[in-house]
C-alpha cells in the first residue's frame, strides 16, 4: 500500500494509474476503522481497478470543540488494517494540507432544507464543513466511484445533492450498515464507550427493530413514541426518533403513514453516562 500526506503526490501517483485505464475507488473516512470501514473497501476492491481510502479528522465539521479533541484516533492500527484489506492507496493529510488558507468556508453550498431537519438540524454547520471536505477530497482523488455506509443516511443524501450541484462525474455507491452480532451499528464513537455504556448503547438499534418489527401494529407516531420513551428511561438523551422517506428530489420526507417505500426510521441519542451520540437507522418496510 502506497501512502502520501501530500496532495501533489497522491496527484501524480493517481495520474499515472488514470493514463492506465485504471478505474479508481474512493472510501473517505475519519479513521478509527472498523468492519464496516474494511466492508467499503471490499466493495471498492470488487468495482473498481484502484482503492483510494482517505483517513482525515476533519474540523470543520465538529460544531462541538469537545467532540472534535475526543475523536479516536488510532492511526497505527488503521494502517495495518488497510494493508490486510488490499488497499492500494492511503491519503493521510494534515489539517494545514487540507485548509492551507485556514478553515473558513472557501464557499456555501445549497442543500437546501436537507441540511435543516435531523443532523442538520442538532449539528447546525455540520454538512457545510461535510461538503467542503468532501469537495476538496473528490478534486483531489477524481475517482470513478465514492463508495460510503447508509449508517450516515443523511450524510449519503448530502453527497449526492454536493455531486449534482459541482456536477461531479463520479457515481455514488451506497453499502450497507454493518452491525456487531448483538445489533449494535458499527461506529468509530463506541470505542469511546466502557463495557456497560457498551451494553447499554444496544438500546438505540433494539428501538430501531422495534420500529421495524410493529410497524403495523399502531400509528407510525405512536409506535415511534414508544421507542423514544424506551430509549429516555434507559438513560439516553434523544435529539429525534423520526421515521422518515426520501422524496423524488432527494430530500427528506417525514410521512405520516406507512404507505412509501422505502420507509426509514432514524434515531441520535447521547448515552448520558459517556456523553457519546449515536446515531443509526434502519430500513422498516
Amino acid at each position: 500500500m502506497y501512502l502520501f500526506k501530500r496532495k501533489d503526490d497522491l496527484e501524480r501517483h493517481l495520474s499515472t494509474a488514470r493514463k492506465e485505464g485504471k478505474r479508481i475507488g474512493f472510501v473517505p473516512t475519519m479513521g478509527a476503522l472498523h468492519q464496516g470501514h474494511l466492508s467499503l473497501i471490499a466493495a471498492a476492491k470488487e468495482n473498481t481497478d484502484l482503492v483510494v481510502c482517505s483517513i482525515f479528522v476533519n474540523p470543520t465539521q465538529f460544531n462541538d470543540p469537545a467532540d472534535f479533541e475526543k475523536y479516536p484516533i488510532t492511526i497505527d492500527q488503521d494502517i495495518l488494517q488497510l494493508t490486510a484489506a488490499g488497499n492500494d492507496v492511503l491519503f493521510l493529510p494534515s489539517v494545514q494540507e487540507m485548509y492551507p488558507k485556514g478553515l473558513a468556508p472557501e464557499m456555501h453550498y445549497d442543500f437546501g432544507e436537507l441540511e435543516t431537519v435531523l443532523e442538520g438540524a442538532h449539528r447546525p454547520g455540520h454538512f457545510q464543513g461535510v461538503g467542503q471536505v468532501v469537495h476538496k477530497l473528490l478534486d483531489l482523488v477524481q475517482p470513478d466511484k465514492l463508495f460510503m455506509g447508509q449508517k450516515d443516511f443523511q450524510q449519503c443524501l448530502i453527497i449526492n445533492r454536493l455531486i449534482k450541484l459541482l456536477h461531479l462525474n463520479v457515481e455514488l455507491v451506497i453499502c450497507p450498515t454493518l452491525r456487531e452480532q448483538d445489533g449494535l451499528a458499527m461506529s468509530s464513537r463506541n470505542l469511546r464507550l466502557n463495557p456497560t455504556e457498551r451494553q447499554n448503547a444496544l438500546h438505540i438499534s433494539r428501538a430501531l427493530y422495534y420500529i421495524k418489527n410493529n410497524l403495523t401494529q399502531a400509528p407510525l407516531k405512536e409506535i415511534a413514541g414508544k421507542a423514544i420513551n424506551e430509549l429516555k428511561g434507559n438513560g439516553f438523551d434523544v435529539d429525534y426518533l423520526d421515521m422518515v422517506s426520501i422524496a423524488p428530489d432527494g430530500n427528506i420526507d417525514f410521512p405520516a403513514a406507512p404507505g412509501k417505500d422505502p420507509l426509514y426510521a432514524v434515531v441520535a441519542a447521547r448515552e448520558i453516562s459517556s456523553n457519546v451520540r449515536l446515531i443509526d437507522n434502519m430500513q422498516v418496510n
